[in-house]
């Protein structure tokens, strides 16, 4: 196992700087989630980790060790690919045993650390299969297993459930945490998808446009976001963002509401808002909105709907909806639920 450390990393193609001086540190033993939309340079970050692409400038160290110039077969770390980057004409015993095999380790060895990697995984009925008689599960396992054996400092995970239907990413999910848990080594896994760096991770890196927007805990990041990108990334639905100025298109804040002095933004999460009891009690916050879609999602509601200007607004009700489409809603949050953010989209202290 290792820490990895990054020191002002860049990556440029050509003059197009896609990675603009990425500093982060990993602890060992660490499971770090990169996030963030398709294009934000985190598979990039992971594979100039892994020594796959070359850096323009700044350091990466993975145990101590300086490994700017070092291959990616002497960095000492195992990555899983989306794709399971499997042989297809070798059985699944044969995929485990490829790499110890090139690395000459002795034939007892190989043997101790399949079936210790197969017990883990439960794959062991699987080891005289080959990867087409194998659901895409078990191919992710075969993947998974063929990094365990080779006893790496790290693990990378390159975006590796994003072929796997719904029901077979969430029970992998809990699959890979788990098995991190038991090793104990220092992972670093990529991913576009929220839901799933939220369960994952131990701590998140939300990355925009080849920059870090925001790195902490998942509950952090969900209950402070420091920026108006990370505020609507991270949640689902995204956070409802509403201009400062204006306070007279359909919502308002009361007079005690500390804000800033010019423009700003007011961020309210759909499960912080809720319709107000009919006999007059009022909220800090409080808005008006025309209700133009509802979602049954189980034992909630998703209320989508717009405010006087045509801004869109979302909330939740427990159960089915009470109201239907075209109704008028006066909605409401307390102080503690609102999160303001300044013109340039960072977020705003209370001391205005």
């Amino acid at each position: 196992m290792a820490e990895i450390t990054l020191k002002d990393v860049r990556k440029a193609y050509g003059t197009v700087e896609a990675i603009k001086g990425v500093s982060l540190g990993i602890a060992d033993g660490e499971f770090v989630v990169l996030v963030g939309p398709s294009g934000c340079g985190k598979s990039t970050l992971l594979r100039m980790i892994a020594g796959l692409e070359g850096i323009t400038g700044g350091d990466i160290h993975i145990g101590g060790r300086r490994v700017n110039d070092v291959e990616p077969a002497e960095r000492d770390i195992a990555m899983v690919f989306q794709n399971y980057a499997l042989y297809p004409h070798m059985t699944v015993r044969q995929n485990l045993a490829y790499g110890l095999k090139n690395r000459n380790t002795p034939a007892a060895e190989i043997d101790r650390r399949i079936i210790t990697a197969a017990r883990t995984l439960e794959i062991e009925p699987y080891l005289e299969r080959k990867p087409r008689q194998l659901s895409g599960g078990q191919r992710q396992r075969v993947a998974m297993g063929r990094a365990i054996v080779r006893q790496p400092a790290a693990f990378l995970f390159d975006e590796p459930l994003s072929n796997l239907d719904a029901k077979l990413r969430g029970q992998m999910r809990i699959e890979i945490k788990r098995l991190q848990r038991s090793l104990g080594t220092t992972s670093v896994y990529v991913t576009h998808d929220q839901m799933e760096a939220m369960t994952l991770a131990d701590r998140l890196v939300v990355v925009n446009a080849g920059r870090i927007e925001q790195v902490g805990t998942p509950i952090e990041l969900y209950e402070r976001p420091a920026t108006t990108f990370v505020a609507t990334f991270i949640g689902s639905p995204s956070m409802n963002l509403l201009k400062g100025t204006d306070m007279t298109a359909g919502w308002s804040l009361a007079p005690d509401v500390p804000r800033p002095s010019g423009e700003y933004t007011l961020g309210v999460r759909p499960e912080d808002l809720s319709p107000l009891p009919a006999d007059g009690a009022t909220l800090p916050f409080e808005a008006t909105v025309r209700i133009d879609g509802i979602e049954l999602v189980g034992a909630e509601s998703l209320m989508h709907g717009k405010l006087e200007n045509g801004t869109d607004l979302v909330f939740r009700v427990p159960g089915r909806a009470r109201h239907e489409i075209a109704d008028t809603v006066k909605v409401g949050a307390k102080a503690d639920a609102l999160h303001i953010f300044g013109a340039g989209g960072e977020r705003r202290g209370r001391g205005w």
